[in-house]
């Protein structure tokens, strides 16, 4: 960073910057952790040479201080996947059942729109498609935060409500399902080849928030890789060329994406956690009826409180997942 010229370049230099902010905080938590080994341990010798009742609550109060400190070093322990500390992207879309799984899809929107908030993370909306009576038909965010992807990648797949619905006259009991997708935000440096030809580029009037020019003009891009079918869209800006540079930046990441898993799949057979989505291959349920419950169904973690989920309480979750990901690498 002393170097002359560094800030020539923006990008290399806040990809750089924040690089060296992730090890500074890496080096203060791993001092703070060596503190407290080194306090726990003055304690034990202390205790072991003659036991003081008064020395040992202090002792105990001590950890207990230290607790969430110690959980959280633990967490980024586990976040040390390749793509673990980029940002992300995260899209939700209903399942069948119109309306009903509109809204459970607008449920896990806020939800995560609360975890982010706890996290400090911030929340671009890149896509949104309301739905036509209630809830949302599709909706694709930025997530940016430090470890954001790596958080994330334990949404990825299938959530399952149960509850008694709000739009059926009869009180009936009903089962709605939304699927999460999330994938790392690479910078614009990864090395994807893209040739122009191989896209297929169409506008549209945005249907979301804007004020009346967004809907008055063709601002909104969606952009198809033909090769793999992938398929972006971004509607939130009013120009139509910023909407088409956010909606390529999107398109490499996902490239990217599709190619990383190629090379996987050459190299071990796939395993059962990365199928692709579909219906029936839920790795969540959220019960509100006939009791209240969520559970996660790859590590077994369930809470009782489904309220207190619903307003993005979810590392539970998050922290079971990784803990159970890193033991199957052992």
């Amino acid at each position: 960073m002393n170097e002359s010229g560094f800030w020539n370049d923006q990008k290399k230099a806040q990809k750089i910057t924040r690089e060296i902010s992730n090890l500074r905080t890496k080096l203060a938590n791993d001092n703070k952790l060596q503190e407290m080994l080194e306090e726990m341990e003055t304690f034990n010798i202390l205790l072991e040479e003659e036991f003081n009742e008064s020395l040992f609550i202090e002792a105990v109060t001590s950890l207990k201080d230290y607790q969430q400190h110690i959980d959280s070093a633990e967490t980024n322990i586990l976040l040390s996947g390749e793509n673990d500390v980029h940002d992300a992207i995260l899209t939700i879309h209903p399942g069948a059942g119109g309306t009903e799984s509109q809204d459970w899809a607008e449920m896990l929107f806020r939800m995560y729109k609360r975890w982010c908030d706890q996290k400090n993370f911030k929340i671009n909306e890149i896509d949104f498609l309301p739905g036509d009576e209630a809830g949302i038909k599709s909706v694709t965010v930025e997530i940016s935060g430090e470890f954001a992807y790596g958080f994330l990648k334990a949404e990825k797949g299938v959530h399952r409500l149960v509850r008694i619905s709000p739009f059926n006259a009869q009180g009936k009991r009903q089962t709605s399902f939304a699927s999460v997708f999330v994938y790392p935000l690479f910078d614009d440096d990864i090395e994807v080849e893209i040739n122009p030809k191989d896209l297929k580029i169409d506008t549209y009037r945005a249907s979301g928030a804007g004020g009346q020019h967004v809907n008055k003009t063709d601002s909104a891009v969606r952009i198809t890789h033909l090769p793999t079918g992938v398929v972006v869209q971004c509607q939130n800006q009013r120009s139509q060329l910023k909407n088409k540079a956010t909606a390529m930046k999107l398109l490499k990441s996902r490239i990217y994406e599709v190619y990383k898993k190629e090379k996987e799949k050459e190299k071990q057979e796939t395993e059962s956690e990365k199928t692709e989505i579909g219906w029936g291959n839920q790795i969540r349920s959220y019960v509100f009826h006939p009791y209240q419950m969520v559970k996660d169904h790859r590590s077994n973690f369930e809470i009782g409180n489904a309220s207190s989920v619903m307003d993005g309480n979810i590392d539970g979750f998050i922290n079971a997942y990784l803990k159970m990901m890193a033991h199957k690498k052992r």
